[in-house]
């Protein structure tokens, strides 16, 4: 062999091994994934569903099997959800679902009224069940951590968005709540609440009725100062969100007669004081509006005949009862029954 046929053999020679290298290289090392996807993992999914959802959104698979299998991944993987991002390596991806490196889910509550829909909200946006949901807020266990009961355990989801793991347990996420209401009424809005004569749990349940009284945040100071000036005289609050609550029925338009006669201990028109526990989350606005009520003399309340969602204001049962008239006439010209 001459000289120059040796060269041009191990140039080839050399040519085939940077090309084998760059590729082994490339498809351990190269982009792998085309375009952004979320994978989703619960704690009882099995290797085989991980690895089906990932190849069907993946290139270089044979690499990623390779390397997964170097790191004990089928027996080492973390449930939660992931973001693998546009661009990411095999190597990426498989040491990503290995460390558990998953991406927290935005949790946001707000416009519920009862356990049961705040079990069905988080159940889903996490991944317990309503079933697990509702069990944790029953627990004794957890009850007892938090020094709550069945009723009071509502009261501390306060309406937000909250950054959380999908996988967090009901008791972890119950618990970072406990956390977040003692926050959100510590110092500031526990002094405010001097000047009203309730317990934190009184201004919820108080705060709870003014949410579902009005959405007008300019009247609720105003409203909560009705109740306040009620609950001091001794007078039934006679509010007719909770006839709603006690009747379960939120879609009611009209409150009639025989509806203030429902038996429950949620009726604040057969039962004085507040009810047993909030009839709604309460909206953030409507607990400040009742640690800084308007001070006044109005003892009733009834909604304008307008319907531009404000209220008439009275002092006296013959004002209000003539406010009621109007409201009632209203109601009849557009057929609200």
């Amino acid at each position: 062999m001459s000289k120059k046929t040796l060269i041009i053999v191990l140039l080839s020679c050399a040519v085939l091994l940077g090309a084998t290298a760059y590729g082994s290289w490339h498809q351990f090392y190269g982009d792998a994934v085309p375009e952004r996807f979320i994978v989703r993992i619960g704690s009882d999914a099995d290797y085989r569903e991980l690895e089906d959802t990932l190849m069907r959104g993946m290139r270089h698979r044979r690499a990623f099997r390779f390397y997964a299998d170097r790191i004990g991944l089928e027996k080492g993987f973390k449930p939660g959800n992931y973001e693998v991002r546009e661009g990411m390596t095999a190597i990426e991806v498989a040491r990503m679902f290995k460390l558990g490196k998953q991406r927290p889910v935005q949790v946001t509550l707000n416009n519920i009224r009862t356990k049961e829909q705040l079990a069905a909200r988080l159940a889903r946006q996490l991944e317990a069940d309503s079933a697990a949901w509702m069990e944790a807020f029953r627990s004794p266990e957890v009850l007892d951590e938090l020094n709550l009961d069945t009723l009071s355990v509502f009261m501390i989801f306060l309406p937000d968005t909250y950054e959380a793991y999908w996988t967090e347990s009901p008791r972890d996420f119950i618990l970072r709540m406990r956390h977040n209401y003692n926050n959100f009424w510590y110092m500031k809005r526990d002094k405010a609440l001097l000047r009203t004569r309730l317990t934190r749990e009184e201004a919820m349940v108080l705060a709870s009725i003014v949410t579902e009284e009005t959405n007008k945040k300019d009247e609720m100071p105003r409203i909560a100062g009705v109740y306040i000036n009620r609950l001091r005289k001794g007078m039934p609050l006679q509010a007719d969100p909770t006839v709603k609550y006690a009747l379960r029925d939120f879609g009611l338009r009209r409150i009639l007669y025989k509806h203030l006669k429902t038996p429950s201990p949620y009726n604040t028109y057969i039962n004085k004081g507040l009810p047993p526990s909030v009839i709604c989350m309460p909206e953030l606005a409507a607990i400040d509006a009742v640690l800084l009520y308007e001070e006044h003399d109005y003892l009733y309340f009834c909604a304008r005949p307008t319907f531009d969602g404000y209220h008439n204001f009275a002092r006296t049962l013959a004002e209000h009862n003539a406010n009621a008239r109007a409201y009632s006439h209203a109601l009849n010209e557009r057929k609200i029954r």
